[in-house]
């Protein structure tokens, strides 16, 4: 039996901080929480007052999807508001990057689907060989896309491949504009609001991300590319610094999102949407 009225059992600390028990053991045999006490007898772990921030910071951050080693650092810096920060800024990068990349994967397929497998396969020698056809203007837009998509999914860019990834994008929406439908215009407006956004640059971010809505509207277009317009609008606000737009675009985003057909692309709008900087939760 275990002394002490100031220690609290594991259960309790589970209901104080919003933790399972069993996540609470897990992370004692990862040494991440270490109960101030084990009783021998029972084995039952207890836990001093101290450690009810410490737990409730790890819930917090692992409810982001921090790593195990970077919520470690945040407890061994406890107060230093800046410092984690700094961690969370990282993170956030490279989720960013890894959304990025599954974005980039599915515009992908979208062109091994509407141009086909076999195109695509062509030797890219080959296929600069032959310049001038409308297929040829059409792949050179997808492949100009692909490849903005590739420089986005990088964590650590440089100056030089900024450069490059904004050229390319809007490359990409002057061969659509030669040889696409309105639905190939609308996403690279998309695109290239989504690069001005990234580098910060929110003025070109807002006009490209209104044209995205205006061509939807033109031509009736709905669904996600819809969606997609409102989140666009909602980024670049962001960048902006005007956060009432920006909340009234994500709302918006929202209301579209219940439109959306097929549930992978709502579930990917409605995590983008969490990418925008400074948005609270809506769902």
């Amino acid at each position: 039996m275990v002394d002490g009225p100031e220690l609290i059992t594991v259960g309790e600390l589970a209901r104080r901080v919003g933790l399972t028990a069993k996540a609470l053991r897990h992370y004692d045999r990862v040494g991440l929480l270490t109960p101030a006490l084990v009783d021998p007898e029972t084995a039952y772990r207890y836990y001093g007052p101290e450690q009810v921030a410490h737990a409730r910071l790890v819930r917090l951050l692992r409810s982001v999807d921090v790593p195990l080693e970077q919520v470690r650092v945040c407890l061994a810096m406890p107060g230093d508001e800046a410092g984690i920060r700094r961690i969370l800024v990282d993170h956030r990068r490279r989720l960013q990057a890894r959304l990025d990349r599954v974005r980039g994967d599915v515009h992908r397929l979208d062109h091994l689907i509407e141009d086909g497998v076999r195109t695509l396969m062509m030797d890219q020698d080959v296929r600069q060989a032959s310049v001038g056809t409308a297929g040829d203007e059409r792949r050179l837009a997808a492949d100009l896309f692909n490849g903005v998509w590739l420089l986005l999914e990088k964590e650590n860019r440089t100056v030089e491949e900024d450069d490059r990834m904004l050229h390319m994008a809007h490359a990409s929406r002057h061969h659509w504009g030669q040889v696409g439908a309105p639905a190939n215009l609308s996403r690279g407006e998309w695109q290239c609001s989504r690069v001005y956004a990234v580098l910060g640059r929110a003025e070109p971010a807002l006009h490209h991300a209104r044209r995205v809505l205006e061509i939807c509207r033109a031509h009736g277009i709905g669904d996600w590319e819809l969606a997609y317009a409102y989140e666009a609008l909602a980024r670049a606000s962001a960048v902006a610094g005007d956060k009432e737009r920006a909340r009234a675009w994500t709302e918006q985003a929202l209301a579209a999102a219940e439109d959306i057909a097929q549930d992978e692309d709502r579930e990917l709008l409605l995590t983008d949407l969490e990418t925008i900087p400074a948005q609270p939760r809506f769902w």
